[in-house]
C-alpha cells in the first residue's frame, strides 16, 4: 500500500554541484518528462540564490526509484543560515555529503557536517566532478575522513560509503575507474547506495499522531503552510488535531484543510500521509516552527527544536538622506517595521525588536550574509531603508 520513504539531506560548499546533482537526479528518476523544458539549477528558485549560486533557503523536492520515495532536502551551505540547516536536518534519516575531487571538503561544509553528525546521521560521501583534470578522489576521500573524525564522528558513521560522480555529465560510479572506462551511465550507482545505506522509516501508522513543523511557508490563499515530517500515526485532510510547542505547551485545537507532498518540486495533494512522509498542511493559524501536531485525545509532544542564537545586530530605520524617496515605493517606518514581521513568519534565526528611538528597529540575524540578503530582498521588492 504505502511506498517506501526514504529521506536524506545534501550537504555541500558552494559551488560544488549540489544542485546541478539535484537536478540530475530529478531528470534520471523520471521526475521531468523527457520533453519538459527543465530550468538548470531547479532547486535554487530565489532570484538571488541563483545569481551567487548559493542556498539560502532549505527546500525540499522528491523522486521515486523502484518504488522508493525519496525526500531530498537542499541545506543550504552556510553558517550564516544555521537555523534553516538545523531544521532541515531533523527531517531526514541520513546525509549525502557531495565533495569537489579537486577542492576536497572546505571550511563551510564543516559547520552542517558536524550537526548531522552530532544528530548521528549516517553520511554518504559523494566524490563530485571527478572527471575534471586535476581530481584526486582518494586524497579527498582522507580529507573527509579526517574531518569525520576531527568533529566527533562515531566508528559507524567513520565507515562511509563512497560514490564517485559527475553531476554536469550526469553518471555515479561505485569504482574509481581509470580514463573513465568503469563509469556507470547514469545515476543508479548513488541512487542504490541511498537504498542501502539511509535507514527507512519506523513510525507506527497506527500510533497517535506525532509531526513535527520543521519549516513555515505562506500563501495568500491558504494562509500559514507548516512542512515536516511525521514521526508517527496518520494525517488526513479535515482531520481534528491539537498544536502543543514542546512538552510543556498547552494543546491549541485546530483542523487540517489540505495535506500535500512533494513529488519533483511540485506539491500534490494527498489523501493521507504517514510516518517518514514529509508533508506540507494548512488550515491552522497557531503554526509555528518546532510544534507538534499530535492527536486531541492522546497527545504526545515531541520536543521543541533548538536554533542558533544569532551573533550580529543592526539598525534598520527609515532613510533621511537628502535623497530619500528617490528609489523606493515602501519609505515608512510602519512598511518597514510591517516587512520585518512579515519575514519573522518564516525567518527562524532571525530577531527584531523595537527601540527606544522612533523608527529605529533592532535586527539580529546570524551573520553578515543572513542580514544583506534580507536587505537584498528587501530592496528588490520596493523597500527604502537605511
Amino acid at each position: 500500500m504505502t511506498l517506501q520513504i526514504r529521506n536524506i539531506a545534501i550537504i555541500a560548499h558552494v559551488d560544488h554541484g549540489k544542485t546541478t546533482m539535484v537536478d540530475q537526479l530529478l531528470r534520471q528518476s523520471g521526475t521531468f518528462a523527457e520533453h519538459e523544458k527543465v530550468v538548470d539549477t531547479v532547486m535554487d528558485n530565489n532570484a538571488i540564490e541563483r545569481e551567487r549560486g548559493i542556498t539560502i533557503l532549505a527546500k525540499n523536492c522528491a523522486v521515486s526509484w523502484k518504488g522508493t520515495h525519496i525526500n531530498i532536502v537542499d541545506t543550504p551551505g552556510h553558517a550564516d543560515f544555521g537555523g534553516e540547516v538545523e531544521r532541515a536536518l531533523s527531517m531526514v534519516d541520513g546525509v549525502v555529503l557531495l565533495i569537489d575531487a579537486q577542492e576536497g571538503p572546505m571550511p563551510q561544509t564543516r559547520f552542517v557536517t558536524k550537526k548531522a553528525l552530532a544528530l548521528g546521521l549516517k553520511p554518504i560521501v559523494v566524490v563530485n566532478k571527478v572527471d575534471k583534470p586535476g581530481s584526486r578522489p582518494s586524497v579527498v576521500i582522507n580529507q573527509a575522513f579526517e574531518l569525520f573524525d576531527k568533529l566527533g564522528a562515531n566508528d559507524e558513521q567513520l565507515d562511509f560509503p563512497v560514490v564517485y560522480a559527475s553531476g554536469i555529465n550526469g553518471w555515479s560510479s561505485l569504482v574509481e575507474g581509470e580514463q573513465g572506462e568503469q563509469w556507470g551511465p547514469d545515476m543508479s550507482a548513488l541512487f542504490e547506495t541511498i537504498l542501502k545505506h539511509v535507514p527507512p522509516q519506523q513510525g507506527d501508522p497506527d500510533a497517535p499522531l506525532q509531526l513535527q513543523i520543521s519549516a513555515l511557508d505562506f500563501s495568500t490563499f491558504v494562509g500559514r503552510i507548516g512542512v515536516g515530517r511525521i514521526s508517527a500515526g496518520t494525517i488526513k485532510p479535515g482531520m481534528d488535531v491539537v498544536v502543543m510547542a514542546g512538552v510543556d505547551g498547552s494543546p491549541i485545537k485546530g483542523r487540517i484543510n489540505q495535506v500535500l507532498k512533494f513529488q519533483g518540486l511540485d506539491r500534490i495533494q494527498a489523501t493521507q500521509a504517514g510516518p517518514g512522509d514529509i508533508v506540507l498542511i494548512n488550515g491552522i493559524n497557531e503554526i509555528g516552527i518546532g510544534v507538534t501536531i499530535t492527536d486531541p485525545l492522546n497527545p504526545k509532544p515531541l520536543p521543541m527544536l533548538k536554533v542558533d542564537e544569532p551573533t550580529l545586530t543592526m539598525n534598520f530605520c527609515v532613510n533621511t538622506s537628502p535623497l530619500a524617496g528617490r528609489e523606493g515605493k515602501y519609505v515608512t517606518s510602519r512598511q518597514i517595521w510591517d516587512r520585518l514581521q512579515k519575514e519573522l513568519q518564516a525567518n527562524v534565526a532571525l530577531r527584531v525588536k523595537e527601540t527606544d528611538e522612533d523608527g529605529i528597529f533592532e535586527v539580529s540575524g546570524r551573520g553578515e550574509l543572513h542580514l544583506t540578503i534580507l536587505l537584498e530582498n528587501m530592496r528588490r521588492e520596493g523597500y527604502e531603508l537605511a
